[in-house]
């Protein structure tokens, strides 16, 4: 080897790629969790399946009128609306504005006005202690960091001040359609948790701590009797359910796993199912009230 050869530069390596911050990587699952929720027809479910959740939700937290009253996660109003018509001033606030769009039109359709904000629930964009009562039926337990969002719900509410939620429980209908699930999508970013940890009693107690007083738990059935086969409600789930539908999407140019994730639905609705003649499934959710300290 000559000398001049020694000298001669080599090629300069490439730059290795830059890794996204910790901020924008939860830009990106925040935006992957708004257009899951925008697909298909969430309020549809709100108002065919679950009504009866948001009137169970406001008369446990005794909303009335004059109350400040904020909504996480509102979806289409399935709590607001009702604690709307209860004489409140509320704030119904999610991350999804097409969910919101739909609240606002059964709003006035129910012949009431209340506020409707695009927000993340880890995030809430409000004053310290603005709301006399926090309240979430089965969505702030989709928000993805567990403690940021129950931080944000005790942070926005005064001292003094209800919080009520209602999810749905890991063992029940709903917690093990997810979990049936979770093997045929891929798997979440570190540091999320699964949406039914808030249906589980101790776990709900570890996020909130000494902040609260006079919590209370309560496991609760909701019956969903209006489906013929067990086909049936799988279907309507992948028709209209973000999640569900979602999970299919990840497998459209696999047909085997497609089959084998309708098989499993099917047979998940099956094992819950208690009707004769008809498909007649008890969906468990868990009940949280609780006093800011």
């Amino acid at each position: 080897m000559t000398a001049q050869t020694q000298a001669e530069p080599t090629p300069e390596a490439p730059a290795p790629a830059s890794r996204p911050s910790a901020a924008d990587q939860d830009r990106a699952l925040k935006a992957r969790h708004r257009t899951m929720w925008a697909l298909g027809d969430y309020p549809s479910v709100a108002t065919e399946l679950i009504p009866e959740l948001g009137h169970v939700l406001v008369r446990a937290a005794a909303i009335g009128p004059g109350d400040r009253v904020l909504d996480v996660a509102a979806g289409s109003g399935n709590a607001a609306i009702p604690a709307a018509l209860a004489g409140a001033q509320v704030v119904a606030s999610d991350l999804t504005p097409e969910l919101l769009d739909v609240g606002r039109a059964a709003a006035a359709r129910s012949g009431v006005e209340l506020e409707w904000r695009e927000a993340d629930a880890e995030a809430l964009p409000f004053e310290d202690g603005t709301f006399d009562a926090v309240v979430s039926c089965v969505g702030a337990m989709f928000a993805p960091h567990h403690q940021r969002t129950a931080d944000e719900m005790i942070r926005v509410l005064r001292p003094g001040g209800t919080l009520a939620l209602i999810a749905w429980t890991p063992s029940g209908f709903l917690g093990q359609m997810f979990a049936t699930m979770k093997a045929f999508v891929p798997p979440p970013p570190a540091g999320v948790q699964p949406p039914p940890l808030w249906g589980d009693e101790d776990h709900v107690r570890s996020l909130l701590g000494d902040r609260v007083t006079d919590l209370r738990a309560v496991r609760r059935e909701l019956v969903v009797d209006r489906f013929d086969r067990p086909e049936d409600l799988r279907d309507y789930f992948k028709a209209r359910y973000g999640p569900t539908i979602a999970a299919y999407r990840g497998l459209a140019d696999d047909a085997a796993r497609t089959a084998e994730l309708d098989r499993e639905l099917a047979d998940l609705v099956r094992r819950f199912d208690r009707g004769s003649g008809s498909t007649v499934t008890d969906w468990e959710y868990l009940l949280v009230t609780a006093r800011r300290s």
